[in-house]
């Protein structure tokens, strides 16, 4: 592992599991396990951290590619929301980043007809032991600054995923423009990791204004902040994403 990125044993964990989904990304092989490339299993607490940092896209190249993800970056996912589920007070993000962490595996791993949940609730993603799990509020999106709105969705730039409808994508449909301006500002800011966030928003949903140049500006986000591999995971679901509109 590159040590540069090892600043603490869970940002090793980060940078390698973000790392093994790039590699997945690029070559499509959706039967490799990204957790197992990374050293990483359900038993193991700083992996287990790590997934929850990356969220449900540790299944990115099975959602982009339409195929089964490995049963083991399952079993982490899965172990990640159990052992990390939001508290009360948490950010509004991270109960919606817990929230798509579990319609993720839902998914791919459907109950059988009579499989119920932990409380008793009957639905997808119960044989998975997480149980059903609310939308939560996204009304807060609707009044956010454009400056503060563009940073939200791009710490919930997970959420930009084809066939994922949700409130926080509706918000982003509806507010394409100032998410552009966000993807400027971020860029002249050197804030690379938000860019590359607002620009997988952009090209999920499309609708930026034609002047703004999102594919160059993805190449030069990638160029300036490849360095962080979820940047540059970012910037491949982008252009996959932006590639199949265009199909």
């Amino acid at each position: 592992m590159d040590q540069t990125h090892a600043s603490s044993p869970l940002a090793g964990a980060v940078h390698d599991l973000a790392t093994e989904v790039v590699l997945a990304l690029r070559s499509g092989d959706h039967l490799a396990t990204v957790c197992g490339a990374a050293g990483i299993d359900e038993e193991n607490r700083t992996g287990i951290a790590a997934a929850r940092v990356i969220g449900a896209d540790l299944l990115l190249p099975s959602v982009l590619y339409g195929r089964h993800p490995h049963p083991g970056d399952v079993a982490v996912l899965d172990r990640a929301v159990r052992e990390f589920p939001p508290k009360p007070d948490a950010p509004a993000a991270t109960a919606w980043s817990h929230w798509h962490m579990i319609s993720t595996l839902q998914r791919f791993t459907p109950p059988p007809p009579d499989a119920t949940g932990p409380t008793g609730a009957t639905g997808p993603g119960t044989s998975t032991g997480t149980g059903t799990y609310a939308e939560p509020d996204a009304a807060w999106l609707e009044s956010a600054p454009w400056q503060s709105f563009t940073h939200q969705l791009s710490v919930l730039a997970p959420l930009a995923v084809p066939a994922a409808p949700s409130a926080v994508q509706r918000a982003a449909v509806d507010r394409a423009v100032d998410l552009a301006r966000g993807f400027v500002r971020a860029v002249r800011r050197r804030d690379w990791l938000q860019a590359a966030g607002a620009g997988r928003w952009l090209a999920a949903i499309g609708g930026e204004p034609a002047t703004l140049g999102l594919e160059r500006g993805l190449d030069f986000v990638e160029l300036m902040g490849g360095h962080d591999p979820r940047v540059t995971l970012h910037v491949r679901a982008a252009r996959l994403m932006a590639e199949a509109r265009a199909r």
